[in-house]
């Protein structure tokens, strides 16, 4: 099974309901994440604040961090490859990313989160350069 991993900016909790204004992304990460680990998914979430040494020990994370800086949190990463920055990805997506997409998914198949490649190249020229 896919391990996914969502690396997240210091947060003083991972709920979103500890301060006078609820971060309703947060509440919604926290029982998508438990739902799929109910599921039996290999899903973690690191906090910046209180699992620093998760951040450092990831190379793919490191490099981001270097580049993007916490700016760009949260990181979503699925078996070492970055598959979402700077948002939380959605229940259906993370289903995918886990291979619990419903009965009759190829666990192997790649989700279709939305992205797609520029026609004639990611440079939008016809060489296909990068």
């Amino acid at each position: 099974m896919p391990a996914i991993r969502i690396y997240e900016s210091a947060l003083c909790c991972d709920t979103g309901v500890c301060g006078p204004d609820v971060d309703q992304s947060l509440v919604d990460v926290t029982a998508d994440v438990r739902h799929l680990q109910g599921l039996g998914a290999d899903i973690a979430r690191h906090n910046l604040a209180s699992e620093p040494a998760a951040f450092a020990g990831d190379e793919t994370v490191r490099g981001f961090m270097h580049l993007v800086g916490s700016k760009g949190l949260p990181l979503t990463i699925v078996d070492g490859v970055t598959v979402a920055t700077g948002t939380y990805p959605s229940r259906g997506q993370l289903l995918a990313l886990a291979g619990l997409g419903g009965a009759g998914v190829d666990p192997q198949a790649r989700p279709d989160l939305g992205l797609s490649e520029k026609s004639g190249g990611c440079c939008g020229g016809s060489t296909g350069c990068c």
